[in-house]
This record gives structure tokens, C-alpha cells and sequence, in this order.
């Protein structure tokens, strides 16, 4: 499901106690997020377009690369 803070709230993620996104995130329907749903700690929301979140990275020519083509990593794995 896609949550969002509710206003003037701040919510961590369990575990990372990491803040959850102002603009939202797709949590899992667990127990915890569906109290906090029910407390009025997030709201139920849509995530955003689906096109303007995905960014595609060309591929390398494999004949230029040695065969391998590069894997870039994600960006949550630096965090």
C-alpha cells in the first residue's frame, strides 16, 4: 500500500528508523502500518505516474565493453 505522513507527523520506519518519505513510499500491509493508519499517523494516498519515476540507463555496447555490460547499482544501496 502507498502511505504518506499526515500532516505535521513524522513517521520512521521500522527496524532503519529511517523517515518515511514526505511524498510517499509503497510500505508492506503489515500490522505497523495499518496502525499506523488507523491512529492517523499516515494517510492512504497513489503513488506517482509510474513513467516519472522510472529513469532507464542506456546500455553499453557489449562489443566495447569487453563483453560486460556495467550494472549500475541503486542509489538506496549508498544510503
Amino acid at each position: 500500500m502507498f502511505v504518506k505522513p499526515a500532516p505535521g507527523r513524522a513517521v520512521r520506519w521500522p527496524g532503519t528508523m529511517r523517515l518515511l518519505k514526505a511524498s510517499g513510499e509503497t510500505v508492506p500491509e503489515t500490522g505497523f502500518w495499518l496502525l499506523l493508519l488507523r491512529n492517523g499517523d499516515v494517510v492512504q494516498s497513489t503513488p506517482p505516474a509510474a513513467s516519472a519515476a522510472v529513469v532507464t540507463a542506456a546500455p553499453s555496447p557489449s562489443h566495447l565493453s569487453g563483453g560486460a555490460a556495467a550494472v549500475p547499482e541503486p542509489a538506496e544501496a549508498h544510503a
